[in-house]
C-alpha cells in the first residue's frame, strides 16, 4: 500500500514509494530508497512536505536518549532556566493571542509592541548558558508555531549580530522572524496537524502559507522586508524552493537570513522517532548540501558561530566514548578535536565517528 504522509510523520526505516524531487525537478530521492535520519533531514532542507512512503503508518513517540536527557536537565536544572522559560513562555502567549486577533479583525497588528516580548527574552541574564541551549530545552514544554517563531525571532537576531548588522537592521530581522510563518497561522489547525495523508487539495492549502502571510502583512501596513520574509522564507538561492523559485538575487536578504534559521530550527526540532537533534548533525547537513541553496556568508557566519558556541561542552561520540569538545576545525566545521581523557580525537581524522549528542 502506498500513502503520502507530511514529512514530519517520516520515520527512518520507511520506504519512499515515489521518486522525490524539488519543487524545479531536481532529483532528491529515488523510489525504494530506505530512510534514515540523515535522508529525513535532508527532506526538510529542502522543505518538502509530503512524500509518498510503502506501507502502513504506525504512531510513534518521541524517545530521548539517556544522553539527550543528561544535557537537557543540566540546563533545566540551572537557576537561569525558570526565569527564562517565563519570558518565553509569556512571549509565545502573547504572540498568539495578538495574532489570531489581527487574523479575525479586531485588532491592528503592532510590530513594535510584539517585539518588546522577544526583547525581553533576549534580556534575560542567561550566565554562561547559550540561548541555543535554552531553546532545546523549551521544546519538550511547546512545539506550536508560535513557538517556532519566536524560535525564530530569537536565532535571527543572534544572526544578525553575528553578521554585523547595525541595531536597526537587527531588530528587523527580528521581525521578520517573527512573522515568517504568520501564513501558517491562517491555515486550517487540522491540516498542521493532521497525522497521515494530505490530500491534494490539503497540500496545496500549506503551500499557501508564504502568499498568505505576505497579503495579511501588507494588509498591517508592514515593512517591505517583513513582508517578503513571509512570502520568500521557502525560497533557496538556486532556485529550487518555493512559492515562486526565485534565485539569487531576486531573494530579499532578510528572507535569505529567515531561510536558514527557519531549516535549523525545524531540524533540530523533535521527531516522533527521537528527541532533540544534535546542532552538529545539522551543521554537517549544512555544509554537505547548503552552500548552493542559502547565502553563503549569511550560513558561514551562522555555522561558525553556534559551533564555536559549543567549545568545552561535553559530547558523546558515535563510538561510544565520551569527550569534550576542545578545538573547531574551520575546513569542517561539524568534525571538532574531541578530547577524551588523555587522547584528543580529530574528527577530521576519523570519518567514521561523529558527535551524535551534547552532554
Amino acid at each position: 500500500m502506498i500513502k503520502k504522509i507530511s514529512t514530519i510523520q517520516l520515520v527512518p526505516g520507511m520506504t519512499v514509494a515515489e521518486d522525490v524531487f524539488t519543487y524545479d525537478r531536481q532529483l532528491i530521492l529515488s523510489k525504494g530508497t530506505i530512510l534514515n535520519d540523515r535522508l529525513i533531514m535532508k527532506l526538510d532542507l529542502y522543505g518538502i512536505l509530503t512524500i509518498f512512503i510503502e506501507g502502513s503508518v504506525s504512531a510513534s513517540s518521541s524517545e530521548v536518549s539517556p544522553q539527550e536527557q543528561t544535557y537537557l536537565q543540566r540546563i533545566k536544572e540551572d537557576p537561569v532556566f525558570p526565569v527564562f522559560k517565563r519570558e518565553y513562555e509569556i512571549s509565545v502567549d502573547f504572540l498568539q493571542e495578538n495574532i489570531k486577533r489581527v487574523i479575525k479583525g479586531s485588532l491592528k497588528l503592532d510590530i513594535n509592541e510584539l517585539l518588546k516580548g522577544v526583547l525581553r527574552v533576549l534580556g534575560v541574564d542567561r550566565g554562561r548558558i547559550g540561548i541555543l541551549d535554552l531553546l532545546q530545552n523549551m521544546r519538550a514544554f511547546d512545539s506550536s508555531t508560535f513557538s517556532h517563531s519566536i524560535n525564530v525571532a530569537l536565532i535571527c537576531n543572534l544572526l544578525a549580530g553575528w553578521l554585523k548588522w547595525d541595531t536597526k537592521r537587527v531588530e528587523l530581522a527580528t521581525a521578520c522572524g517573527l512573522f515568517h510563518d504568520i501564513g501558517k497561522i491562517q491555515v486550517p489547525h487540522a491540516i498542521i496537524t493532521k497525522p497521515g495523508r494530505l490530500s491534494a487539495k490539503e497540500l496545496a492549502v500549506i503551500q499557501q502559507h508564504p502568499a498568505l502571510g505576505c497579503q495579511l502583512l501588507i494588509s498591517q501596513n508592514a515593512d517591505e522586508h517583513i513582508c517578503n520574509a513571509a512570502l520568500m522564507h521557502h525560497e533557496r538561492c538556486d532556485g529550487s524552493g518555493y512559492p515562486t523559485g526565485l534565485k539569487g538575487d531576486q531573494i530579499d536578504p532578510y528572507a535569505k537570513l529567515v531561510a536558514i534559521v527557519d531549516v535549523y530550527d525545524a531540524m533540530t526540532a523533535p521527531r516522533v522517532y527521537r528527541g532533540p537533534l544534535c546542532p552538529f548533525r545539522v551543521i554537517e547537513l549544512f555544509e554537505a548540501e547548503g552552500f548552493q541553496k542559502y547565502e553563503v556568508a549569511y550560513l558561514l557566519a551562522f555555522m561558525e558561530n553556534v559551533v564555536n558556541s559549543y567549545i568545552q561542552s561535553p559530547c558523546l561520540l558515535s563510538d561510544g566514548r565520551k569527550g569534550t569538545i576542545i578545538y573547531i576545525n574551520k575546513s569542517h566545521l561539524s568534525r571538532p578535536i574531541v578530547q577524551c581523557g588523555t587522547e584528543y580525537v580529530n574528527l577530521l581524522e576519523h570519518p567514521d565517528l561523529s558527535i551524535v549528542s551534547l552532554l
